[in-house]
Order: C-alpha cells, then sequence, then structure tokens
C-alpha cells in the first residue's frame, strides 16, 4: 500500500517554480498531475480568486519517494520552522549537495543541519546514521556548533 498521509505545501501563486525546483534537486523528482483554477465564476471561480483564472491550482509531486501536492494560492499563509522534512543522507557527498541545492538563490542556512530553501520551507539534512553519531560522547555539542552537519566532525 502507497503512503497514507500526503503533505500539501501552500505556496504564494508560485507553485509551478517551486515543484520545479524541487523535481531539479531530487534527482528522482517527477510530476504526477496538474490541475487548474476555473476560468470563470460561472465554472465554480470564487470572486477573490479571479487573479487566478485559469492558473495552476494544485501541482502532485514526488520526490524520494514522497508524495506532495503543492497548492497555489495566496500570501495568506506562510512556512515556518514548526514544520520541516528530513532528508537521510548516505554520506558527506550527499549532505553537501542537498546542502548547496537547497540554500541557493535565497536559501538560509540554520543550524544543526536545519536549513531553509528560497521559498521559506525548512529541512534537515542529516547522515543516515543520525542516531548512532548522536549516541557518541559530546556529539550533541558539536552538533550545535554546525550549521551544515560534517559527519567527519561528530
Amino acid at each position: 500500500m502507497g503512503q497514507k498521509i500526503t503533505p500539501n505545501l501552500w505556496f504564494d501563486g508560485n507553485a509551478d517554480e517551486a515543484v520545479n525546483f524541487y523535481v531539479s534537486v531530487f534527482l528522482d523528482g517527477k510530476v504526477i498531475a496538474t490541475t487548474y483554477y476555473p476560468k470563470t465564476v460561472e465554472e465554480g471561480l470564487a470572486d477573490f480568486q479571479i487573479n487566478l483564472a485559469g492558473k495552476v491550482l494544485t501541482i502532485e509531486f514526488e520526490i524520494n519517494g514522497t508524495s506532495f501536492v503543492a497548492i497555489n494560492a495566496g500570501s495568506e499563509f506562510k512556512f515556518n520552522e514548526s514544520v520541516s522534512f528530513s532528508i537521510p543522507c548516505k554520506d558527506q557527498k550527499e549532505i553537501d549537495y542537498y546542502w548547496g541545492k537547497l540554500t541557493a538563490d535565497g536559501g538560509e542556512e540554520s543550524v544543526c543541519g536545519w536549513l531553509k530553501d528560497k521559498y521559506g520551507l525548512s529541512w534537515q539534512v542529516v547522515p543516515q546514521n543520525i542516531e548512532e553519531l548522536m549516541s557518541r560522547p559530546g556529539s550533541f555539542a558539536k552538533m550545535m556548533q554546525m550549521k551544515k552537519l560534517i559527519i567527519a566532525d561528530f
């Protein structure tokens, strides 16, 4: 059976741009389906959606085997760090790859392997064996000093 919960991500009119970015960063990324807003009020478009008439409404896409839905809407809601997506990486090269791609063009580094991409979505770029690394003496203090996680420094 497939995934039972699908994260829905609200974008401020740039869902198609964001999805194109994500499917380019994640090498297995793909668009599954796209829906569009109706073109007229008679077709069901609400008055407050007039500026979205005929534009992309949702895009279902998949990255790293996880399905997401991007909602193309307005500026009412913003991403924040209370929700993030973790990327377990097999080695430092993979950590460096995702860190570089996701912080590019306006993304922001945070601490402990966390970052925000240029759309404000939070990610945790971590080694697959983070639990083992964190069991080492002094590892928490070392991690707290890092932005991008460096496996050799644990």
